[in-house]
């Protein structure tokens, strides 16, 4: 029936979403330490891939005010299937890496796009009861992308890697002509089972369709003063500046151990790291990591939910920062995969906690008047928070060695919980 179809599209839409930034921000880690690369330039180069995240909200008016939500979004996965298959064929070139960052740095921009289209249709296509009913399901296919990526693809270049035939590069060459076919299948199976935006199937009542149909018109007619209105009334708000100042440094420690810690795992012991193979890497972060990692996001929402934002972001912020030095222990001690394996399952769920507890906050710096534009706003600080650190993180851990990397990955983390004090939680 057509009125299930949002169970059909919703799940695919955020797969779709989630796999090029699991390509682009986590994979392209792993991607870069198998061809030999150093922990500097890993760093500076997956980080710099994240600019397109931090700047979309400038372009993403764009996607309202051109064309059609829907056109956009198989477009966009049409390109991420040329850019993907780009990145395969790169792969037989002597240059390798400057052509894979141009290849990466499209792909990221293309992907931020995407991301825009997704959310944008989600808001437009859906009712209000039916968005809050799928918020669940988008979430959950969001990070089945992430275990797919971070996993299963991962698994599969290691895997091939010990193959002759293959070896490296034609191992992540066979991964990235996967992703280019997932992609255009994606962009097939969207063109034809998307709606139209404002199809009177998914809207409520013909009341609702008319008020939406008149948004619609208002939005047309966005221009320069609008668009400076929604900065002006977001930094306008109350005690803006601590909370600038949580939303840019709350993540710092985060920022910097999650960017070396794989190639922790992967780098041999003579240098400090773990030696441990990208197959089992692949497991270890997309298997039993983004379980714990889902797990710890949906009972941080339980937390926040029961106890409210004032009695639990403190509580989850010393939890999940607490977690970072489970990576100080593993370079000391140099344990056992199992072990590892523990560890890091426990700072992923550490994390899931504290994220959770985090995004729930940036939430309620939302004027509903301009829940969009707030929102992209704050993501984007967001964002500016985990890539500058990590455009640093593979200097710092070259100098300092990974133990000491991660006790001060650790200790950068206590001035973001300070800022906490002076949030305005009586009011959120």
């Amino acid at each position: 029936m057509q009125s299930q179809r949002p169970a059909i599209f919703i799940p695919t839409l955020y797969f779709a979403s989630g796999l090029p930034y699991t390509l682009v921000v986590l994979v392209s880690v792993i991607f870069y330490k198998n061809l030999g690369e150093s922990n500097d330039f890993v760093g500076k180069v997956t980080s710099y891939f994240y600019l397109a995240w931090v700047a979309k909200f400038l372009w993403a008016p764009l996607v309202d005010l051109v064309g059609h939500k829907r056109i956009w979004i198989v477009c966009t996965q049409m390109v991420l299937a040329l850019t993907s298959l780009a990145l395969a064929l790169s792969l037989g070139s002597s240059n390798v890496a400057l052509l894979s960052i141009i290849v990466f740095s499209v792909m990221a921009l293309v992907s931020a796009t995407q991301d825009v289209s997704c959310d944008g249709y989600y808001l437009e296509v859906l009712n209000k009861k039916q968005q809050s009913y799928f918020v669940g399901v988008r979430n959950t296919f969001y990070k089945t992308a992430l275990l797919f990526g971070q996993g299963g693809l991962v698994v599969i270049a290691g895997w091939l890697a010990r193959n002759p035939s293959f070896g490296v590069k034609g191992g992540w060459a066979v991964v990235f002509a996967l992703c280019a076919v997932i992609f255009a299948l994606l962009a097939a199976f969207h063109f034809f089972i998307l709606p139209k935006a404002q199809s009177s199937e998914f809207v409520a009542n013909p009341v609702e369709h008319e008020l939406e149909g008149k948004a619609s018109e208002e939005k047309a007619k966005l221009d320069l003063n609008q668009f400076l209105t929604v900065f002006r009334t977001f930094f306008s708000q109350k005690a803006i500046i601590p909370i600038v100042l949580y939303i840019l440094i709350f993540r710092l420690g985060d920022a910097f151990m999650l960017k070396m810690s794989a190639p922790f795992l992967l780098d041999a012991p003579k240098v400090g790291g773990l030696g441990i193979s990208t197959e089992t890497v692949g497991l270890i972060y997309g298997g039993v990591g983004v379980g714990f990692l889902l797990l710890g996001g949906l009972f941080g929402g339980f937390v926040v939910s029961k106890f409210g934002l004032r009695k639990s972001l403190m509580p989850t912020a010393i939890f999940q920062n607490a977690a970072i030095l489970l990576y100080y222990y593993m370079a000391v001690s140099a344990p056992n995969v199992l072990l590892v394996s523990v560890c890091n399952a426990i700072e992923q769920f550490a994390y899931g906690l504290g994220t959770a507890a985090y995004t729930v906050f940036l939430l309620r710096t939302v004027n509903p008047k301009y829940k969009s534009g707030h929102y992209a706003i704050a993501t984007a600080l967001m964002a500016a928070g985990v890539m500058i650190p990590g455009y640093y993180s593979g200097t710092l851990q070259g100098q300092l060695g990974y133990a000491h990397f991660f006790l001060l990955s650790f200790v950068v983390s206590i001035p973001g919980m300070i800022t906490i004090f002076l949030l305005p939680l009586e009011d959120k």
